[in-house]
Protein backbone atom coordinates (compact mmCIF):
# COMPACT_ATOMS: atom_id res chain seq x y z
CA UNK A 1 0.00 0.00 0.00
CA UNK A 2 1.36 3.19 -1.24
CA UNK A 3 2.55 5.80 1.85
CA UNK A 4 -0.22 8.82 1.49
CA UNK A 5 1.75 11.01 3.69
CA UNK A 6 4.79 11.14 0.97
CA UNK A 7 2.69 10.56 -2.16
CA UNK A 8 0.18 13.57 -1.29
CA UNK A 9 2.92 15.66 -1.22
CA UNK A 10 4.51 15.01 -4.50
CA UNK A 11 1.46 15.74 -6.06
CA UNK A 12 1.81 18.92 -4.35
CA UNK A 13 4.63 20.91 -5.44
CA UNK A 14 5.47 24.34 -6.12
CA UNK A 15 8.21 24.72 -8.55
CA UNK A 16 10.63 28.02 -8.61
CA UNK A 17 13.48 29.69 -10.23
CA UNK A 18 15.76 32.01 -8.07
CA UNK A 19 19.12 34.23 -8.86
CA UNK A 20 21.53 30.96 -8.46
CA UNK A 21 19.34 27.87 -9.49
CA UNK A 22 16.54 26.37 -9.26
CA UNK A 23 13.89 25.09 -6.16
CA UNK A 24 10.44 23.21 -5.57
CA UNK A 25 8.26 23.11 -2.35
CA UNK A 26 5.11 21.53 -1.11
CA UNK A 27 1.95 23.87 -1.87
CA UNK A 28 1.61 24.29 2.44
CA UNK A 29 5.31 25.49 2.40
CA UNK A 30 6.13 22.76 5.19
CA UNK A 31 9.25 21.75 2.83
CA UNK A 32 11.31 23.79 0.22
CA UNK A 33 14.08 22.34 -1.52
CA UNK A 34 16.36 23.24 -4.28
CA UNK A 35 19.83 24.04 -6.09
CA UNK A 36 22.59 27.09 -5.23
CA UNK A 37 25.05 27.71 -7.79
CA UNK A 38 27.89 28.63 -5.41
CA UNK A 39 30.46 28.86 -7.45
CA UNK A 40 30.25 28.73 -11.53
CA UNK A 41 29.61 25.01 -12.27
CA UNK A 42 29.09 24.12 -8.72
CA UNK A 43 25.68 23.26 -7.49
CA UNK A 44 24.79 22.87 -4.29
CA UNK A 45 21.30 20.79 -2.51
CA UNK A 46 19.37 22.05 0.23
CA UNK A 47 16.08 20.75 1.46
CA UNK A 48 14.65 22.53 4.35
CA UNK A 49 11.23 20.99 6.47
CA UNK A 50 9.44 23.72 8.76
CA UNK A 51 8.30 22.00 11.73
CA UNK A 52 4.64 21.90 12.51
CA UNK A 53 5.40 22.20 15.96
CA UNK A 54 6.82 25.31 16.21
CA UNK A 55 5.72 28.47 18.17
CA UNK A 56 6.19 31.50 17.48
CA UNK A 57 7.76 33.19 20.80
CA UNK A 58 9.40 36.69 20.40
CA UNK A 59 11.82 36.40 23.47
CA UNK A 60 12.88 32.53 22.56
CA UNK A 61 12.48 32.13 19.07
CA UNK A 62 11.96 28.92 17.20
CA UNK A 63 15.62 27.48 15.75
CA UNK A 64 16.61 25.80 13.11
CA UNK A 65 19.00 23.12 12.73
CA UNK A 66 21.51 22.73 9.77
CA UNK A 67 23.08 18.86 10.06
CA UNK A 68 26.30 18.59 8.44
CA UNK A 69 26.55 14.55 7.39
CA UNK A 70 30.55 13.34 7.63
CA UNK A 71 32.22 10.55 5.31
CA UNK A 72 33.59 12.90 3.06
CA UNK A 73 30.99 12.68 0.78
CA UNK A 74 28.17 11.09 2.70
CA UNK A 75 24.73 12.81 1.98
CA UNK A 76 22.67 14.84 4.84
CA UNK A 77 19.88 14.63 2.47
CA UNK A 78 20.00 10.74 2.32
CA UNK A 79 21.24 9.81 5.76
CA UNK A 80 20.67 12.40 7.95
CA UNK A 81 16.83 12.94 6.63
CA UNK A 82 16.03 9.56 6.25
CA UNK A 83 17.79 7.39 8.49
CA UNK A 84 18.54 9.18 11.30
CA UNK A 85 16.47 12.32 12.31
CA UNK A 86 14.13 13.57 9.62
CA UNK A 87 10.23 13.27 9.44
CA UNK A 88 10.16 10.16 7.54
CA UNK A 89 12.14 7.21 7.50
CA UNK A 90 13.67 5.20 4.57
CA UNK A 91 10.45 3.16 4.26
CA UNK A 92 8.51 6.47 3.98
CA UNK A 93 7.10 5.99 7.86
CA UNK A 94 6.52 8.73 10.01
CA UNK A 95 9.67 9.10 12.33
CA UNK A 96 8.99 9.20 16.37
CA UNK A 97 11.79 10.93 17.52
CA UNK A 98 12.10 13.79 14.46
CA UNK A 99 14.35 16.59 15.48
CA UNK A 100 11.51 18.67 13.67
CA UNK A 101 9.99 18.23 17.45
CA UNK A 102 12.55 20.97 18.99
CA UNK A 103 13.38 22.41 15.05
CA UNK A 104 13.03 23.10 11.74
CA UNK A 105 15.49 20.76 10.20
CA UNK A 106 17.71 22.11 6.90
CA UNK A 107 20.08 19.39 5.26
CA UNK A 108 22.94 20.06 3.06
CA UNK A 109 24.43 17.63 0.46
CA UNK A 110 27.94 19.40 1.52
CA UNK A 111 30.33 19.36 0.42
CA UNK A 112 29.50 20.03 -3.81
CA UNK A 113 29.85 15.95 -5.59
CA UNK A 114 27.56 15.00 -2.13
CA UNK A 115 24.22 13.34 -2.68
CA UNK A 116 22.41 15.52 -5.04
CA UNK A 117 25.36 18.05 -5.44
CA UNK A 118 27.43 18.25 -7.98
CA UNK A 119 30.39 19.79 -10.20
CA UNK A 120 30.32 19.78 -13.31
CA UNK A 121 33.97 20.01 -13.67
CA UNK A 122 35.62 17.50 -11.90
CA UNK A 123 38.42 20.26 -10.59
CA UNK A 124 36.26 21.91 -8.92
CA UNK A 125 35.96 19.91 -5.62
CA UNK A 126 36.50 20.71 -2.41
CA UNK A 127 40.32 20.40 -1.25
CA UNK A 128 39.95 21.58 2.20
CA UNK A 129 37.54 22.34 4.83
CA UNK A 130 37.64 25.79 4.38
CA UNK A 131 36.35 25.56 0.88
CA UNK A 132 34.17 23.79 1.96
CA UNK A 133 32.54 26.03 4.09
CA UNK A 134 33.20 29.23 1.81
CA UNK A 135 30.63 27.65 -0.29
CA UNK A 136 28.45 26.68 2.44
CA UNK A 137 28.39 30.26 3.69
CA UNK A 138 27.53 31.20 -0.32
CA UNK A 139 24.37 28.98 0.12
CA UNK A 140 23.27 29.99 3.56
CA UNK A 141 23.71 33.87 2.06
CA UNK A 142 21.08 33.06 -0.73
CA UNK A 143 18.89 31.12 1.62
CA UNK A 144 19.05 33.73 4.89
CA UNK A 145 19.27 37.23 3.29
CA UNK A 146 16.06 37.90 1.37
CA UNK A 147 14.07 35.65 3.78
CA UNK A 148 13.41 37.79 7.27
CA UNK A 149 11.13 34.40 8.55
CA UNK A 150 14.47 32.49 8.62
CA UNK A 151 15.89 35.41 10.01
CA UNK A 152 13.99 35.07 13.32
CA UNK A 153 15.31 32.14 13.91
CA UNK A 154 18.41 31.17 15.24
CA UNK A 155 20.75 28.67 13.26
CA UNK A 156 22.48 25.59 15.29
CA UNK A 157 24.86 23.70 13.65
CA UNK A 158 24.80 19.93 14.07
CA UNK A 159 27.58 17.79 13.10
CA UNK A 160 28.78 14.46 12.53
CA UNK A 161 31.57 12.70 12.02
CA UNK A 162 33.61 14.29 9.39
CA UNK A 163 30.57 16.62 9.76
CA UNK A 164 32.67 18.65 12.86
CA UNK A 165 35.37 19.16 10.82
CA UNK A 166 32.84 21.37 8.06
CA UNK A 167 30.90 22.57 11.56
CA UNK A 168 33.76 24.39 12.95
CA UNK A 169 34.98 26.10 9.57
CA UNK A 170 31.46 27.06 8.83
CA UNK A 171 31.00 28.61 12.33
CA UNK A 172 33.96 31.07 11.50
CA UNK A 173 33.36 31.70 8.00
CA UNK A 174 29.69 32.69 9.53
CA UNK A 175 30.90 34.64 12.04
CA UNK A 176 32.88 36.77 9.69
CA UNK A 177 29.93 36.81 7.10
CA UNK A 178 27.47 38.47 9.94
CA UNK A 179 30.07 40.71 11.25
CA UNK A 180 30.87 42.19 7.46
CA UNK A 181 27.41 42.59 6.91
CA UNK A 182 27.06 39.70 4.04
CA UNK A 183 25.30 37.21 6.26
CA UNK A 184 22.01 37.79 7.81
CA UNK A 185 21.46 35.52 10.64
CA UNK A 186 21.81 34.80 14.22
CA UNK A 187 24.03 31.60 14.78
CA UNK A 188 22.91 30.03 17.99
CA UNK A 189 25.73 27.32 18.47
CA UNK A 190 27.56 24.68 16.85
CA UNK A 191 27.01 20.85 18.04
CA UNK A 192 29.70 18.34 17.14
CA UNK A 193 28.30 14.69 17.62
CA UNK A 194 30.91 11.90 17.61
CA UNK A 195 33.36 14.64 15.78
CA UNK A 196 36.39 13.95 13.67
CA UNK A 197 38.02 16.87 14.95
CA UNK A 198 41.45 15.89 16.32
CA UNK A 199 42.32 12.58 13.73
CA UNK A 200 45.77 11.81 15.57
CA UNK A 201 43.80 11.50 19.10
CA UNK A 202 41.07 9.31 17.73
CA UNK A 203 43.66 6.70 16.39
CA UNK A 204 45.67 6.54 19.25
CA UNK A 205 42.72 5.31 21.15
CA UNK A 206 41.43 2.70 19.18
CA UNK A 207 44.45 0.11 20.38
CA UNK A 208 43.78 0.80 24.20
CA UNK A 209 40.06 0.98 24.04
CA UNK A 210 39.56 -2.56 22.02
CA UNK A 211 42.25 -3.62 23.98
CA UNK A 212 40.04 -3.00 27.76
CA UNK A 213 36.86 -4.40 26.14
CA UNK A 214 38.96 -7.36 25.05
CA UNK A 215 38.53 -7.10 21.29
CA UNK A 216 41.93 -6.52 20.34
CA UNK A 217 45.00 -8.88 22.22
CA UNK A 218 48.14 -7.28 23.10
CA UNK A 219 49.94 -8.20 19.98
CA UNK A 220 47.13 -6.32 17.85
CA UNK A 221 47.01 -3.38 20.19
CA UNK A 222 50.73 -2.97 19.80
CA UNK A 223 50.66 -3.15 15.96
CA UNK A 224 48.02 -0.01 16.52
CA UNK A 225 49.54 1.93 18.46
CA UNK A 226 52.90 1.64 16.48
CA UNK A 227 50.18 2.78 13.55
CA UNK A 228 49.21 5.46 15.53
CA UNK A 229 53.07 6.52 16.14
CA UNK A 230 53.51 6.82 12.21
CA UNK A 231 50.46 8.84 11.80
CA UNK A 232 51.70 10.94 14.38
CA UNK A 233 55.07 11.44 12.56
CA UNK A 234 53.62 12.25 9.47
CA UNK A 235 51.34 14.88 10.78
CA UNK A 236 53.81 16.58 13.02
CA UNK A 237 55.81 16.73 9.55
CA UNK A 238 53.01 18.16 7.68
CA UNK A 239 52.22 14.84 5.20
CA UNK A 240 48.86 14.57 5.76
CA UNK A 241 47.75 12.60 2.19
CA UNK A 242 50.50 9.67 4.11
CA UNK A 243 48.88 10.31 7.20
CA UNK A 244 45.49 9.55 5.52
CA UNK A 245 46.84 6.34 3.66
CA UNK A 246 48.25 5.31 7.42
CA UNK A 247 45.18 5.64 8.75
CA UNK A 248 43.52 3.12 5.85
CA UNK A 249 45.95 0.69 6.80
CA UNK A 250 45.29 0.93 10.26
CA UNK A 251 42.11 0.60 9.61
CA UNK A 252 42.64 -2.54 7.95
CA UNK A 253 44.67 -3.87 11.32
CA UNK A 254 42.42 -3.29 13.14
CA UNK A 255 39.44 -4.87 11.41
CA UNK A 256 42.25 -8.09 10.62
CA UNK A 257 43.47 -8.00 14.58
CA UNK A 258 39.67 -8.07 15.84
CA UNK A 259 37.68 -10.13 13.80
CA UNK A 260 35.98 -7.44 11.85
CA UNK A 261 35.04 -5.07 14.78
CA UNK A 262 32.56 -2.20 13.65
CA UNK A 263 34.03 0.66 13.61
CA UNK A 264 30.29 2.82 14.74
CA UNK A 265 30.32 0.30 17.55
CA UNK A 266 32.82 -1.45 19.01
CA UNK A 267 30.20 -4.34 20.86
CA UNK A 268 29.24 -5.90 16.95
CA UNK A 269 30.92 -7.16 13.97
CA UNK A 270 31.41 -5.22 11.21
CA UNK A 271 27.82 -5.75 9.20
CA UNK A 272 25.53 -7.51 11.90
CA UNK A 273 23.61 -4.49 13.18
CA UNK A 274 20.15 -5.50 11.86
CA UNK A 275 20.21 -2.01 9.87
CA UNK A 276 23.72 -2.29 8.83
CA UNK A 277 23.73 -2.81 5.02
CA UNK A 278 26.19 -0.70 2.28
CA UNK A 279 24.29 2.08 1.62
CA UNK A 280 26.83 4.85 0.17
CA UNK A 281 30.09 2.91 -0.85
CA UNK A 282 33.55 4.09 -2.11
CA UNK A 283 35.40 2.25 -5.00
CA UNK A 284 39.05 3.71 -3.64
CA UNK A 285 39.15 1.56 -0.64
CA UNK A 286 39.21 4.70 2.06
CA UNK A 287 35.42 4.52 3.37
CA UNK A 288 35.06 4.95 6.43
CA UNK A 289 32.05 2.22 6.01
CA UNK A 290 30.05 5.36 6.37
CA UNK A 291 27.00 3.94 5.82
CA UNK A 292 26.91 0.23 5.95
CA UNK A 293 26.26 0.81 9.46
CA UNK A 294 22.79 2.52 8.79
CA UNK A 295 19.99 1.27 6.83
CA UNK A 296 20.14 -0.08 3.55
CA UNK A 297 17.27 -2.07 2.40
CA UNK A 298 14.05 -0.56 2.33
CA UNK A 299 10.68 -2.71 1.69
CA UNK A 300 10.15 -0.06 -1.26
CA UNK A 301 13.00 -0.27 -3.68
CA UNK A 302 16.02 -2.57 -2.85
CA UNK A 303 19.52 -0.88 -1.60
CA UNK A 304 18.80 3.18 0.11
CA UNK A 305 21.25 4.23 -3.05
CA UNK A 306 18.14 2.97 -5.12
CA UNK A 307 15.44 4.70 -2.82
CA UNK A 308 17.20 8.18 -3.34
CA UNK A 309 17.36 7.62 -7.28
CA UNK A 310 14.23 6.64 -7.31
CA UNK A 311 10.97 7.40 -5.14
CA UNK A 312 12.96 10.23 -3.63
CA UNK A 313 14.14 11.22 -6.63
CA UNK A 314 10.48 11.36 -8.19
CA UNK A 315 9.13 13.73 -5.60
CA UNK A 316 12.06 16.50 -6.17
CA UNK A 317 11.46 16.78 -9.93
CA UNK A 318 14.42 18.79 -10.23
CA UNK A 319 17.51 16.71 -10.46
CA UNK A 320 19.49 16.89 -13.57
CA UNK A 321 19.10 13.71 -15.79
CA UNK A 322 22.91 13.79 -15.58
CA UNK A 323 23.28 13.75 -11.64
CA UNK A 324 22.69 10.59 -9.60
CA UNK A 325 22.71 10.64 -5.52
CA UNK A 326 26.07 9.36 -4.49
CA UNK A 327 27.71 9.56 -8.01
CA UNK A 328 30.32 12.03 -6.99
CA UNK A 329 31.60 10.21 -3.60
CA UNK A 330 34.56 9.06 -4.68
CA UNK A 331 35.67 12.23 -5.80
CA UNK A 332 34.59 14.14 -2.82
CA UNK A 333 36.47 11.95 -0.39
CA UNK A 334 39.86 11.82 -2.72
CA UNK A 335 39.61 15.38 -3.16
CA UNK A 336 40.45 15.89 0.75
CA UNK A 337 42.75 13.60 0.82
CA UNK A 338 45.30 16.06 1.79
CA UNK A 339 42.52 17.72 4.44
CA UNK A 340 41.36 14.24 6.18
CA UNK A 341 44.02 13.92 8.64
CA UNK A 342 44.31 17.69 9.62
CA UNK A 343 43.05 18.24 13.27
CA UNK A 344 40.58 21.39 13.89
CA UNK A 345 41.19 21.99 17.70
CA UNK A 346 42.41 25.80 16.62
CA UNK A 347 38.69 26.47 15.57
CA UNK A 348 36.63 25.38 18.50
CA UNK A 349 39.22 27.25 21.07
CA UNK A 350 38.44 29.96 18.53
CA UNK A 351 34.42 29.91 18.51
CA UNK A 352 34.75 29.19 22.55
CA UNK A 353 36.82 32.50 22.85
CA UNK A 354 33.98 34.93 20.36
CA UNK A 355 30.98 32.92 22.81
CA UNK A 356 29.91 31.12 20.73
CA UNK A 357 27.93 28.05 22.54
CA UNK A 358 29.76 24.74 21.32
CA UNK A 359 28.66 21.33 22.51
CA UNK A 360 30.97 18.01 21.89
CA UNK A 361 28.39 14.82 22.30
CA UNK A 362 29.54 11.37 22.11
CA UNK A 363 28.37 7.23 21.85
CA UNK A 364 29.82 5.26 24.54
CA UNK A 365 30.27 2.63 21.63
CA UNK A 366 31.86 4.16 18.81
CA UNK A 367 34.88 3.50 18.25
CA UNK A 368 36.02 5.76 15.07
CA UNK A 369 35.65 9.22 16.87
CA UNK A 370 35.79 7.45 20.32
CA UNK A 371 34.75 9.21 23.55
CA UNK A 372 38.39 8.35 24.77
CA UNK A 373 39.69 10.53 21.80
CA UNK A 374 37.01 13.21 22.11
CA UNK A 375 38.09 13.91 25.74
CA UNK A 376 41.58 13.54 24.43
CA UNK A 377 41.54 16.54 21.89
CA UNK A 378 39.23 18.99 24.67
CA UNK A 379 42.26 18.51 26.97
CA UNK A 380 44.26 20.00 24.13
CA UNK A 381 42.15 23.39 24.29
CA UNK A 382 43.67 26.33 24.63
CA UNK A 383 40.50 28.14 26.02
CA UNK A 384 40.56 30.22 29.40
CA UNK A 385 37.60 28.28 30.91
CA UNK A 386 39.13 24.65 30.63
CA UNK A 387 40.60 24.23 33.88
CA UNK A 388 36.87 25.50 35.49
CA UNK A 389 35.56 22.90 32.80
CA UNK A 390 37.14 19.78 33.58
CA UNK A 391 36.60 20.93 37.55
CA UNK A 392 32.89 20.69 37.11
CA UNK A 393 30.65 17.71 38.09
CA UNK A 394 28.58 16.01 35.28
CA UNK A 395 25.17 15.32 36.01
CA UNK A 396 23.40 12.07 34.70
CA UNK A 397 20.74 11.99 31.95
CA UNK A 398 17.28 10.36 31.89
CA UNK A 399 14.87 10.06 29.16
CA UNK A 400 12.06 6.91 30.10
CA UNK A 401 11.53 4.42 33.20
CA UNK A 402 14.26 6.74 35.40
CA UNK A 403 17.13 4.44 33.74
CA UNK A 404 20.48 6.46 33.81
CA UNK A 405 21.18 7.13 29.52
CA UNK A 406 24.20 9.47 30.24
CA UNK A 407 25.91 12.67 31.59
CA UNK A 408 26.30 15.97 30.80
CA UNK A 409 28.30 19.28 32.36
CA UNK A 410 29.05 22.81 31.24
CA UNK A 411 30.97 25.18 32.13
CA UNK A 412 29.98 28.79 30.15
CA UNK A 413 29.64 28.13 26.49
CA UNK A 414 31.24 24.48 26.24
CA UNK A 415 28.64 21.28 26.94
CA UNK A 416 29.39 17.85 26.55
CA UNK A 417 27.25 14.89 26.18
CA UNK A 418 28.59 11.72 27.28
CA UNK A 419 25.46 9.41 25.74
CA UNK A 420 25.43 5.45 27.00
CA UNK A 421 24.70 2.57 24.76
CA UNK A 422 25.04 4.49 21.59
CA UNK A 423 27.63 4.31 19.06
CA UNK A 424 28.56 6.79 16.15
CA UNK A 425 24.99 7.58 15.26
CA UNK A 426 23.56 9.29 18.61
CA UNK A 427 19.98 9.70 16.97
CA UNK A 428 20.00 6.28 15.34
CA UNK A 429 21.10 4.66 18.93
CA UNK A 430 19.46 6.76 21.66
CA UNK A 431 16.97 8.59 19.85
CA UNK A 432 15.14 9.78 23.06
CA UNK A 433 17.79 11.15 24.96
CA UNK A 434 18.99 12.66 21.52
CA UNK A 435 15.91 14.56 21.44
CA UNK A 436 16.30 15.59 25.05
CA UNK A 437 19.51 17.23 24.14
CA UNK A 438 18.58 18.78 21.16
CA UNK A 439 16.10 20.63 23.41
CA UNK A 440 18.81 21.51 26.00
CA UNK A 441 20.78 22.97 23.10
CA UNK A 442 18.62 24.87 20.81
CA UNK A 443 16.53 25.95 23.95
CA UNK A 444 13.46 25.18 21.86
CA UNK A 445 9.73 26.47 22.83
CA UNK A 446 8.67 23.04 22.47
CA UNK A 447 6.33 21.31 24.77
Amino acid sequence: MEKSIFFVLLVCLVIFHGKFGMGAGTEDGSEEWGYVRVRPKAHMFWWLYRSPQRIENASNPWPIVLWLQGGPGASGVGIGNFQEIGPLDSNLEPRNSTWLQKADLLFVDNPVGTGFSFVEDEKLAVTTDEEAATDLTTLLMELFNGNKSLQRSPLFIVAESYGGKYAVTLGLSVLKAIQDGQLKLTLGGIALGDSWISPEDFVFSWGPLLKDVSRLDDNGAKESNSLAEKIKQELEQGHYEDATNSWSQLESVVSSSSNSVDFYNFLLDSGSDPVSTAAVGFSDGITMKYSRYLTSKTSLTGDFSDFMNGVIRKKLKIIPPSVSWGGQSDLVFSSLANDFMKPRINEVDLLLSKGVNVTVYNGQLDLICATKGTEAWVQKLKWEGLKNFTNTERTPLYCKHGETKGFTKSYTNLHFYWILGAGHFVPVDQPCVALKMLGDITHSPAK
